[in-house]
């Protein structure tokens, strides 16, 4: 079961060609663990970019278009389509039946596609972020000791690295937090999820998901700062889609996961800077 969950995680929320069948799936939906471990995996991936800008070979604006298409490449645009909607959603006036009818709407609205750009923004300006904090030591400036100009010493791009990935894993741990303790607006994936699982679920998520923050070793601050801002998105999210849609969806599931991520990278920069 716990290779069949594995599996089914991997086609479910990344492009990895693992295959996808309904069993992986059943064994999937029943073990929110996975969240985190996937989230391990993709982080280590796109902290491949990262580590290469912050060592010079690839210039930082090329760093965080290169960040944004790993990202994409590996996990898909289906959690995009979530912020989109929900970005459509958020600015409906109406009640959760009408925010509900625009989830299912196709067409992409103002707020879908302001919420879209502030997603993709978001998430190169965090790489960019990402890139100046490690070429400086978490300073504000280049590092004297980083070698030749904008190239940042190993151990800040190993913090650099850790930050992603604690990024990656708080994001993942949100959305399985969602599924733990959310309930379903409707029929549909959201329900899928949410059903199979209760909060008693939560304790092994927390349990993988927590050495992240030691991934910036020695630097604790920032990825534990990424971890529970992460977590404070999932909770603003739960908080928001049971006011305004009633409940989780599979657009919540997917958007938490872009809020989350984009979020975590931030702070968890402002929180390397600041220590």
């Amino acid at each position: 079961m716990t290779v069949a969950a594995l599996r089914g995680a991997l086609g479910f929320l990344t492009r990895l060609p693992v295959g996808r069948d309904e069993d992986a799936f059943e064994a999937f939906a029943g073990a929110p663990w996975t969240f985190p471990v996937v989230g391990y995996l993709v982080g280590g991936v796109v902290s491949l970019p990262i580590a290469a800008g912050a060592t010079g070979v690839i210039p930082a604006p090329t760093t965080a278009l290169a960040t944004v298409c790993v990202v994409y490449g590996a996990t898909g645009i289906t959690h995009l389509d979530g912020v989109a909607d929900l970005g459509d959603a958020a600015v409906v006036h109406g009640g959760p039946d009408d925010r509900r009818a625009v989830l299912r709407d196709s067409a992409l609205g103002v707020g879908g596609t302001a919420a879209l750009a502030l997603a993709l923004l978001g998430l190169a300006t965090g790489a960019l972020a990402l890139v100046s904090a490690a070429g400086s030591g978490g300073t504000g400036g280049l590092s004297p000791t980083g070698g030749a100009a904008g190239v940042a010493p190993t151990d800040g791009v190993r913090a650099a690295v850790g930050l992603v990935v604690a990024a990656e894993v708080g994001a993942r741990t949100a959305t399985a937090a969602l599924v733990c303790v959310g309930d379903a607006a409707h029929e549909g994936l959201g329900s899928s999820l949410t059903g199979r699982v209760g909060p008693s679920a939560l304790l092994p998520v927390v349990a993988l998901a927590a050495p992240a923050a030691l991934g910036a070793w020695s630097r604790l601050l920032p990825g534990a700062v990424a971890l529970l801002t992460a977590a404070a998105v999932g909770v603003a999210v739960r908080r928001w889609s049971r006011a305004r849609l009633g409940g989780i969806s599979g657009d919540v599931l997917g958007a938490t996961t872009e809020i989350a991520r984009v979020a975590a990278l931030h702070a968890g920069v402002i929180a390397w800077t600041l220590s």
